[in-house]
Order: C-alpha cells, then sequence, then structure tokens
C-alpha cells in the first residue's frame, strides 16, 4: 500500500514513517498543503490513503481536501488534528474526510483505524465496467426508487445517476438500504461501516448521514429519516 502523509511537524512524520513501514506501506510526505495537492494531481492513482493534517502551511486540511475531491471522491481520506471541537470534525468530514483522528494518537490505534478503513473500502479497476453491456447488469439492492450496485460503486434514483458519493456515504447507504424501514442505531452503524469502536463519537455518523441526505434530496428523496432517539433507517416506499 502507499501512503501520502501531509504533516508539516517532522518529528511526527518520521517517527509515523517508521511505524508504516514496519506494515510494508510505502510512504510519501507532503509538508504543505500546496504540496500535497500538486503531489497527488501528479499521479491520483499512485496512492491508496492519505493522512491529512488540518493545520497546514499554505493550504489547510479543508482546503486541500476539497481539491483532492474534486479529483477523487474514492481515495480514503483520514483527517488527523490536534483540534477536538465538534465543528472541527463535522467540516473535516463534510468536505469528504473518511475518518477524524484527533492528536495526540498512538500510532497503533492509527494504523488498525486504517486497516478497518480499507478493508470497507473497495476500489475496483476494472475496465470491463466501462462497456455497455454492463449498463444492464443486475444490482445488487432494488428498492421502490433505487439500485444500487456494489461493485460499480453506483447509486440510481428513478433511473438517475446520484454522483459524488464518497466511500463512506455509500456504505452507510449500502448497509441501510439492504434492509428498508429497519431502524439502525448510531452504534450499530458505526460498527457495521467503521468496523471498529469508536469511544462515542457517534456524530460521525450525523456528519456522513447530513452529507448524504444533501445528495439524495436533490431528487427530491427524503429516503433516509431520522428516528429521534435511536437513529436512522432507509425507507423509500412512500416518496
Amino acid at each position: 500500500m502507499k501512503i501520502l502523509m501531509v504533516e508539516d511537524d517532522k518529528s511526527l512524520s518520521e517517527m509515523m514513517c517508521m511505524f508504516f513501514e514496519k506494515e510494508g506501506w510505502k510512504v510519501d510526505v507532503a509538508f504543505d498543503g500546496e504540496q500535497a495537492v500538486n503531489q497527488f494531481k501528479q499521479d491520483p492513482n499512485k496512492y491508496d490513503l492519505i493522512t491529512l493534517d488540518l493545520n497546514l502551511p499554505k493550504k489547510d486540511g479543508i482546503q486541500v481536501a476539497k481539491e483532492i475531491r474534486a479529483v477523487s471522491t474514492r481515495i480514503p481520506i483520514i483527517m488527523l488534528t490536534a483540534r477536538n471541537s465538534e465543528e472541527d470534525q463535522i467540516l473535516g468530514l463534510g468536505v469528504g474526510a473518511d475518518d477524524y483522528v484527533s492528536k495526540p494518537f498512538s500510532p497503533l490505534a492509527l494504523i488498525a483505524r486504517i486497516r478497518a478503513l480499507l478493508r470497507r473500502i473497495k476500489i475496483e479497476d476494472n475496465p470491463k465496467l466501462n462497456k455497455p453491456t454492463q449498463l444492464y447488469q443486475a444490482f445488487d439492492i432494488e428498492t421502490t426508487h433505487m439500485k444500487i450496485s456494489k461493485s460499480r460503486r453506483e447509486v440510481l434514483f428513478d433511473g438517475q445517476a446520484v454522483a459524488n458519493i464518497t466511500p463512506k456515504e455509500f456504505s452507510l447507504l449500502f448497509t441501510m438500504a439492504q434492509k428498508p424501514k429497519q431502524v439502525f442505531a448510531r452504534g450499530q452503524l458505526l460498527e457495521l461501516v467503521w468496523g471498529y469502536d469508536y469511544f462515542g463519537e457517534e456524530r460521525t455518523v450525523d456528519a456522513h448521514i447530513k452529507k448524504l441526505r444533501q445528495k439524495l434530496e436533490k431528487f427530491g428523496a427524503n429516503v433516509i429519516q431520522t428516528v429521534w432517539g435511536v437513529g436512522y433507517k432507509f425507507d423509500d416506499s412512500q416518496v
């Protein structure tokens, strides 16, 4: 695996490089936001994951995430920051980060989060998917209004493609749409989608749900409903 680490703290980046290399992962380091964007744009297919500091010189992590997401909606991004406010976390997740880790953190815990994230994000590069015949392939999920293909990462609402869904947003939608009308608690979604104990940081689910709803509601689709005091459910039967 090849990681792009965006971190202006050289001592921290050196330490994390050692841990990553022990895992057999290759690492490139960018020490400011401008370098990170330029490095990624040179070859977007070079990297499997990005760790991104929020406080960076030249361009901050929010701007970097926006520019990277404009190029790729699929590259996993883990945001690392000394800020721990709910607003900063929601902002980071809102611009496309898949996870959020507060400093100081344990290197082994970060590695565990990376492994959990990558287990659930399968980016397929299969040229056969570009063939017209693939448009008629069966979908994994077909509900009243939606069709979802896991292998093609494709979401259709009444035949229209829902664009720019991030990997975590897709996983949330796929998980809930498999069991329409079933209520999922936030902790349950964290376990099913993130794959590890999030230590009570359930607001990350709310942030991802909010962004996913915004993309679906462009089609007039209020298909993810809040069950107050419990969590969320998928239901498009009444749309």
